[in-house]
């Protein structure tokens, strides 16, 4: 028989192991997360809608401006926000932050409506899912 202090120790246990688990996995891409699409597992934001990258930019430099950034939002950074992991900033040419992934700006696609979408999946063999 388990002894209530064994219990509560065990317990304490589990539940540190599984935070350091949460923390490490979240660690990496602070919010956003791994979602399951048919393109695979792609990066999303924490509402779940798919994220690209574009053959076009440079590393730490985002070259989607004006239309296309009207077609492809840029996934902005609060002011304030500091890289964590493997999520970059960098900044716009209009001054703002917008989130990266080791330096490879990150967009959504204004063609998809809901959740796990990944209508932008090389469109103009540019646009790809971040995964």
């Amino acid at each position: 028989m388990i002894s209530k202090s064994m219990a509560v120790l065990s317990a304490v246990l589990l539940t540190t192991m599984l935070a350091g688990n949460t923390v490490r996995a979240e660690g990496e891409y602070g919010s956003l997360k791994m979602s399951k699409t048919a393109a695979g597992d792609v990066l999303t934001t924490p509402e779940g809608m798919t994220l690209y990258t574009f053959d076009k930019d440079k590393k730490g430099v985002s070259n989607c401006k004006g239309d296309c950034a009207k077609m492809w939002p840029p996934l902005k950074a609060e002011k304030g926000a500091k890289p964590t992991g493997n999520l970059t900033l960098v900044k716009r040419g209009d001054g703002s932050m917008q989130w990266a992934d080791e330096g490879k700006p990150l967009y959504t696609y204004a063609k998809d409506e809901k959740p796990g979408d990944v209508n932008g999946d090389n469109v103009g063999k540019v646009w790809h899912v971040a995964k």
